[in-house]
């Protein structure tokens, strides 16, 4: 059985361990024991440590927030911070194969759009992200001449909320070949970023595509 952590030599603690010899060193119970800092009123820390440990092997990964909050001595806070570090280690190192395609610039929204930008009618299309600024979906909003009307905010967003997005980019094509912004283009823009603040959901550009190239309106700041 092991000592309880007020027991436990200073020099076999696992915040000194990892300080001496790094974090490759430790178990993954001591690194749990390291996030979660203490245990509770009649509960050592490594008591909860082996319930984590435990929930985490049962979910084959991050458990949900409820999960962890079901554990004694787990509250809110160390809920969040078990979930926050499995984010960013999924973000940094998670492989391609699991993880979302980050896009960061406009070329990189390109081959998400390529079939449509030589198209003779206009396509409007929305991508979802997540706070990582990694693709979620891809979907098509309306099809035809971009007007207020057509391009509503609601049929922007409700697929964004059902994805719990942090932020869209959204994109259409000119027919024409142009890739200078029309005053229509700027208004509906206007208008989506007025609906996504309200929503919680940053617009985070629109992009005009033609067969020759592309616009970023946040490029040319107009967001």
């Amino acid at each position: 059985m092991r000592k309880r952590m007020r027991d436990t030599p200073n020099r076999d603690r696992p915040r000194e361990r990892l300080a001496a010899r790094g974090p490759e060193v430790l178990t993954d119970a001591e690194l749990l024991a390291l996030l979660l800092g203490r245990g509770t009123k009649g509960r050592d820390v490594w008591q909860v440590v082996g319930d984590v440990e435990r929930c985490l092997k049962r979910t084959e990964g991050c458990p949900s927030y409820d999960e962890l909050l079901g554990i004694d001595g787990v509250g809110s806070a160390k809920a969040c911070e078990i979930m926050a570090c499995f984010e960013l280690g999924r973000r940094y190192f998670g492989d391609d194969g699991v993880s979302g395609h980050r896009i960061a610039s406009p070329v990189d929204v390109l081959p998400f759009v390529a079939e449509w930008r030589d198209r003779k009618q206009e396509y409007f299309i929305c991508i979802t992200l997540n706070g990582a600024g990694e693709k979620i979906a891809r979907r098509i909003v309306t099809v035809g001449i971009l007007n207020q009307s057509l391009v509503h905010p609601r049929e922007v967003f409700s697929e964004a909320i059902t994805d719990r997005a942090a932020s869209v980019i959204l994109i259409h094509n000119h027919p024409s070949g142009t890739l200078e912004p029309s005053a229509q283009d700027l208004a509906i823009t206007r208008q989506l970023v007025e609906a996504g603040s309200i929503l919680g959901i940053r617009v985070l550009d629109h992009i005009i595509v033609t067969k020759s190239g592309y616009a970023s309106l946040k490029e040319l700041g107009h967001l």
